[in-house]
């Protein structure tokens, strides 16, 4: 039998046209939820698994994220910056605790065109290895502090397990912000503070 995310797919693109919503969601989530984006006209079923196409109706509800929650970071002093997406495999190594829940989904790239790279590099995962490597770099005493960026940008996490569009896959859209502080009490008060966002978003 097909695993029940390539299912929702596949569900999904006989639901999507015409009439009402079939299936109730108290009496079936996932085959409800596959009728709702698929009637929404939310996602289309992508060849690599795992994958999925936001269509413009899902796409305009991320950028009504982005534009509400960009704001608000950016009044409490955040930047905005952008990382390669690219992470060498040496600063994998270095995070190699932080990073070992990830390590069965890293995706890396080993060559291009026929030829070996000489240091594999993943696709960024996450990426707190190569902001805080470049923070090192920046950060000669306490003056330079604090830094307070984020990054619009997806991840790559090569799922394993089932997969279900906007809940489980394999590339996502996400923002990530990483800060450095010369004291506690202002770090505290930041996570605090972006954690209030984060619950308004969700609320």
């Amino acid at each position: 039998p097909k695993p029940e995310a390539e299912g929702t797919v596949e569900k999904t693109k006989q639901q999507a046209k015409g009439g009402g919503l079939v299936n109730k969601k108290a009496d079936n989530v996932p085959e409800w939820y596959a009728e709702v984006i698929g009637k929404g006209q939310l996602i289309e079923k992508y060849p690599v698994k795992g994958c999925f196409i936001l269509r413009p109706w899902a796409y305009k509800l991320w950028e009504q994220i982005q534009g509400w929650l960009d704001k608000n970071i950016k009044e409490i002093g955040v930047e905005n910056c952008y990382f390669p997406m690219f992470i060498p495999k040496c600063y994998m190594e270095k995070e190699s605790d932080h990073l070992e829940d990830f390590a069965p989904e890293l995706a890396m790239v080993t060559k291009f065109g026929n030829e070996e790279i000489d240091e594999p590099v993943a696709i960024r995962p996450t990426s707190e290895t190569a902001m805080y490597a470049a923070y090192s770099d920046w950060v000669q005493s306490h003056r330079d502090l604090p830094i307070k960026l984020n990054q619009w940008c997806s991840v790559v996490r090569w799922e394993v397990k089932q997969t279900t569009p906007f809940l489980r896959t394999r590339e996502f859209l996400w923002q990530e912000g990483h800060t450095a502080f010369a004291e506690k009490a202002p770090a505290e008060a930041e996570v605090l503070a972006i954690l209030e966002l984060h619950a308004r978003v969700y609320e």
